[in-house]
């Protein structure tokens, strides 16, 4: 399979998506390039463990941002999956599509077919929904969906405080107007992590006519005549190359598919010329655009032992696991998520501008033992994302060898507005904690703390706290214009045979989690590609 008819880079949300599905075609030669390894591991498959996992270096990319402007010079971490799966094998496992009113404004901006009701077939034919088959969710896809575990003592005490202050419960964010507090669906499969490497391709591994690699860094795109023909890898110490008859497409999603249209020659014709990468497509746009949900946290002191800090002690936790490995499940198969809410920071916003959850853990949250070490303490954590940024970052080269990575800036809370509106959030979350019966479970406020009161002390206090929601987008965005770096069909402009299948392609993030969009964006490519 040298030659083959579609090479998929990477192997994440959309780009299994896409192998498995162009593959089911028998004629259909497909080659699946992958940088890092097999999903295959404890970590990967339960929930619990997913940022432990996300934090693996044989799992994660290892990006760092560069120096945040607005964020007293801060570099933030930034967890990307590099295995099988990608971030589906690495998240939170939250399976949240978005508002309709984010893919109609797509539609909008003239990109014919991305409209809410065009893309909720997708959606459907991705699921098999706990609720079963209906006009809003599907029942024999791919990817399991179950409902989140609720702490029976902690959410609905929290569902009945954010009751006083007049938002109501739902029990399903994957609606077309999702508002209010309740708990998020998620892709797990008895008691596992369902990613897309579990649930789309290790059912089709054994093709013929398919060809997964892994370990194999993708290098640049073999263009030759203004077209795809192919694409170059590093692979154990060794430049490969593999060529193909009809299209490449880039699935490595909002930093490594940038990434490697500049590193083919596709970018700012100054910044190619600078790092001396011979110019092929002038784009200027590629990399730019950068989007992703901010996240402003709170940590409040619990009253008594009711968080999952008792679960965490050593012996318990190993009675989890075990009955975890057994049985499916327990402690093991869920996040510690006592509730989550969608909802306005002002009333002028026309639909949810902040993703609110708590979690009934530290954020310094550890296993602990009497005599060995002590844990982290029973605590809430509370995040408030803002899910419509004004400010954009950048992704831009480091240098032209592919092992270096790009340089990532989000430029959180550039914008006035972003700024106002993380304030009313915090706001918001300490209204929340006074409200009962929420108020009864906590004794104190640790962060940002009760002298954080005006305007400048909480903007400070962001400063030094805001960290990313985990949802990096835009930067390779569709758009109608000839400026745009790809087209409706998610082609790159000015190269025949090439796409970009990820988040990477939104114009712009959507409210929300976005690896249910990646799975939806890599059905939808698959379309597209048939249909032409």
């Amino acid at each position: 399979m040298d030659n083959c008819d579609f090479i998929v880079v990477g192997a994440g949300s959309a780009g299994c998506v896409l192998a498995a599905r162009l593959s089911e075609d028998p004629a259909t030669r497909v080659v699946l390039l992958e940088a890092g390894g097999h999903h295959n591991h404890a970590l990967i498959d339960m929930p619990l463990a997913w940022m432990k996992a996300s934090m693996t270096p044989k799992f994660d990319w290892g990006y760092m941002t560069e120096p945040e402007p607005h964020l007293d010079g801060r570099r933030l971490p930034f967890p990307r999956g590099r295995l099988l799966g990608g971030c589906s094998s690495v998240n939170g496992t939250m399976y949240i599509r978005g508002a309709a009113a984010d893919y109609d404004s797509w539609r909008d901006k003239g990109l014919a077919g991305w409209g809410y009701d065009d893309v909720l077939p997708l959606f459907k034919r991705i699921e098999s929904d706990w609720r079963g088959p209906s006009d809003v969710h599907g029942g024999d896809g791919p990817v399991e969906i179950q409902p989140l575990s609720r702490d029976p003592l902690l959410t609905p005490a929290f569902i009945k405080a954010a009751g006083e202050l007049g938002l109501p419960e739902t029990d399903d964010f994957n609606v077309a107007k999702p508002e209010g507090f309740g708990l998020p669906d998620v892709n797990v499969s008895k008691g596992k992590r369902h990613s897309t490497a579990r649930a789309y391709l290790d059912p089709v591994r054994n093709r013929p006519n398919l060809k997964v690699i892994t370990g194999a860094l993708a290098s640049r795109v073999v263009i030759e005549g203004g077209r795809a023909t192919g694409v170059e890898y590093q692979r154990d110490g060794k430049t490969e190359t593999v060529s193909c008859a009809s299209e490449v497409i880039l699935s490595g999603g909002a930093f490594n598919s940038p990434h490697l249209l500049m590193l083919s020659g596709i970018g700012d014709p100054e910044q190619l010329k600078e790092l001396g990468i011979e110019q092929l497509v002038a784009s200027p746009r590629v990399g730019q655009n950068l989007q992703d949900h901010a996240m402003a946290l709170a940590i409040y002191q619990a009253s008594g032992e009711t968080t999952f800090d008792w679960h965490l002690r050593l012996d318990r936790l190993a009675l989890g696991v075990l009955q975890w490995k057994l049985f499916g499940t327990g402690i093991c198969n869920y996040s510690p998520l006592s509730v989550q809410g969608f909802l306005r920071s002002t009333p002028g916003q026309d639909r949810p501008d902040l993703q609110f959850q708590v979690s009934h853990t530290s954020f310094m949250a550890r296993p602990w033992f009497p005599g060995w070490r002590k844990g982290a303490g029973h605590q809430f954590t509370a995040g408030a994302l803002l899910l419509n940024p004004e400010s954009t970052g950048s992704v831009t080269l480091a240098s032209a060898d592919p092992r270096d990575r790009p340089k990532v800036v989000t430029n959180f809370l550039k914008e006035e507005g972003d700024r106002v509106r993380l304030r009313e959030a915090m706001r918001f979350t300490r209204k929340l904690f006074a409200a009962e019966p929420a108020a009864s479970l906590v004794s104190a406020e640790i962060m940002p703390g009760p002298d954080v009161q005006d305007d400048e002390a909480i903007d400070a206090y962001n400063r030094s706290m805001v960290m990313s929601g985990g949802h990096p987008t835009s930067t390779c965005a569709m758009g109608a214009d000839d400026g745009a770096v790809l087209d409706a069909q998610l082609r790159v402009r000015g190269v025949a045979g090439l796409r970009v299948a990820d988040a990477s392609v939104m114009p712009d993030v959507i409210r929300g989690n976005t690896n249910a969009p990646s799975i939806m964006i890599g059905e939808k490519a698959t379309d597209l590609i048939r249909a032409q």
